[in-house]
């Protein structure tokens, strides 16, 4: 069943806060092949954010996770990712169309810092495999 493109420009509540830690930036980077040395969190750090926002919309919605193909990922900055961050992310639908019995869903997650200042934006670009694809 496709998803309803009613769902597009809907919000989502905000994931619960997370404290950056040099613990799990460290964690973080040797999960990815690399060593931290301290300093601003890599770039792709606000992803652990923005996959549990992708989550809870995906369970508020009942699509089933193995259903989805990641199709892209990109993130802008308005400041770097540091330890003692506290940081919420806030999924948005974007866009949503069909194709070939697929639906390729546009998400935009705000990373919020505790004051509600935005840290950084991601976008990305899921698509829901159809029961016939």
């Amino acid at each position: 069943m496709p998803v309803d493109q009613s769902l597009v420009g809907r919000v989502f509540p905000p994931t619960p806060r997370l404290e950056v830690t040099e613990d799990r930036v460290r964690e973080f980077v040797a999960a990815t092949g690399g060593e931290y040395a301290g300093g601003p969190a890599p770039a792709t750090f606000p992803i652990v954010l923005a996959f549990d926002a992708m989550n809870a919309f995906l369970e508020a919605e009942a699509i089933e996770l193995h259903r989805i193909v990641h199709g892209a990922q990109d993130f802008s900055y308005e400041r770097p990712v540091l330890p003692g961050d506290v940081l919420s992310a806030t999924l948005t639908v974007a866009s949503l169309r069909q194709i070939g019995g697929n639906d390729i869903i546009g998400t935009t997650s705000e990373i919020a810092d505790a004051t509600g200042a935005v840290v950084c934006r991601t976008s990305a670009t899921l698509v829901h495999r159809g029961a016939d694809a």
